[in-house]
């Protein structure tokens, strides 16, 4: 009766053990599935804060710190005179930038055109996510530029500045290939214009100007992707019509930095002067070959 009465004692210390285990291990269970079902974001919908001459909706993480260097060589259609315009003056900015939180981005460059100094802003405003949530990003990007030209150039100080707006969607539609479109609005202070014989201002162009931009990366390898890029001006002016941009190119991309190298009609590099002033023309052949190099460190 003594080993009965055990046996009993032991299967009622077994069953009491297990019905306090099962409800924890569901509970952990269930602590799991809703993890794996809570939505995720979208990771690497473009691997560099550039797309060409235009901002991707990328914001890099909190703490990271980017340099950029941007080049545009002379227009091509001199051929040999200028080695297809890479002896030609050309243009070039040199960047950074820092992310002070997560999805906030701040930065400064300087350009060699007119001497401008930009000061620049960008904030994730959305961001693709699976398993719910929205379906694109969104970005705001946004700059303050200063030509530092001789006042000759200048009646007021005011004459100087030079404003960007910028509002970015994205979506990585397939694991290789990923699209954006952006509207901008630019504004200067001084614009073109001349003073005819009665002493009033003729050929003044808008200070506000309205442009549309579309962008798409196929990625062919981990590291190397196609990249496309259009830009089309919505401001009509009364004179000097600005060009719409087309260019196209290759990136390598890794963790730490990327390369891109593509033939293009923008030469000004600062959107906002790209967006208004861009005369090259590429129904006439006026491209030109430029080169993008970000890098990136993590504090």
């Amino acid at each position: 009766m003594e080993s009965i009465s055990k046996q009993i004692n032991i299967i009622t210390v077994l069953l009491l053990s297990v019905s306090l285990v099962i409800p924890a291990m569901a509970q952990d269970i269930s602590v799991t599935e809703d993890k794996i079902n809570q939505p995720k974001a979208v990771r690497n919908t473009f691997e560099s804060a550039w797309l060409v001459d235009n901002q991707t909706t990328l914001v890099p993480p909190k703490g990271t710190f980017e340099m950029d260097i941007l080049h545009r060589f002379g227009t091509v259609n001199k051929g040999y005179e200028d080695f297809f315009g890479l002896y030609a003056p050309s243009n070039i900015r040199i960047g950074f930038s820092y992310s002070l939180i997560d999805k906030l981005n701040v930065g400064f460059g300087f350009t060699k055109i007119q001497l401008s100094w930009d000061f620049t802003g960008k904030y994730a405003i959305l961001q693709q996510m699976k398993g719910g949530g929205s379906p694109v990003n969104l970005t705001y990007y946004g700059n303050i530029s200063i030509s530092t030209r001789d006042r000759v150039n200048f009646i007021n100080s005011t004459d100087r500045l030079a404003y960007f707006n910028q509002l970015i969607v994205s979506r990585k539609i397939t694991s290789k290939f990923s699209a954006q479109g952006a509207i901008s609005l630019s504004h200067f202070n001084a614009v073109e214009g001349f003073v005819n014989q009665e002493g009033g201002i003729e050929g003044k162009m808008k200070n506000d100007h309205v442009a549309i931009a579309f962008g798409s990366r196929y990625k062919v390898s981990d590291v190397m992707a196609l990249i496309v890029n259009y830009d089309q001006p919505v401001t009509k002016h009364t004179t000097n019509n600005p060009r719409p941009n087309i260019s196209f190119g290759i990136e390598v991309a890794t963790s730490g930095h990327a390369f891109q190298v593509f033939a293009g009609n923008y030469s000004n590099i600062i959107p906002q002067l790209n967006n208004m002033y861009n005369q090259n023309d590429y129904q006439e052949g006026q491209f030109l070959i430029g080169f993008n190099i970000t890098r990136l460190w993590n504090f």
